[in-house]
């Protein structure tokens, strides 16, 4: 297990990108991360926090390009304005891996507010991030919390210091329509 100062280094790439998962300070909580498209590193961070097989994860994206279907015709890609921000967005999906949808009819994406997340985010692809604690457990609000949790179950963290949010993003639904319900 590693411990990065931040979320800057290139070697974080390397791990993700070889199947490793990890903890970040994502732009609410810290998360637990994995490539999206990598169903064995998903599998195990369900398998680390506890998490339902049937909650479906938040997945961080860059931009709209690294959406696994398109938006919506009329649509643009700050979603109304929700992005980037502390919004996740489910939106419909056809095209994203049974392992992210998890039996439901969309896919939930955030565009985080945090440069060097997102500038990790372009070099990785899509990445899941549920918030870094067991299932039931309050999330993690240090690397110190996180690693009291997981230890060395994890390939590496990334300290970002204190996370200042208590709360996750907030949630919305798109319809068909292109309008949005918030959830939470």
């Amino acid at each position: 297990m590693i411990v990065f100062p931040d979320n800057s280094s290139p070697k974080l790439v390397e791990i993700l990108s070889s199947g490793g998962i990890g903890i970040v300070l994502t732009d609410t909580l810290y998360g637990v991360v994995a490539k999206a498209d990598d169903e064995a590193a998903v599998t195990r961070v369900y398998e680390l926090k506890g998490r339902s097989d049937a909650k479906p994860p938040i997945v961080l994206i860059a931009d709209v390009s690294q959406l696994y279907d398109p938006l919506p015709v009329g649509v643009d890609e700050t979603v109304d304005g929700k992005w980037p921000g502390k919004n996740s967005i489910i939106i419909p999906s056809l095209l994203a891996p049974k392992w992210l949808s998890r039996g439901s009819s969309g896919v939930a994406y955030r565009i985080p507010d945090n440069n060097v997340l997102r500038r990790l985010l372009r070099e990785t692809g899509p990445l899941i991030a549920p918030s870094a604690n067991p299932q039931g457990s309050p999330p993690a609000r240090s690397i110190g919390e996180a690693e009291g949790y997981f230890g060395d179950r994890v390939d590496f963290y990334a300290d970002g210091g204190v996370a200042f949010e208590t709360k996750p993003s907030s949630l919305f639904i798109m319809t068909s329509n292109g309008d949005f319900e918030q959830l939470r």
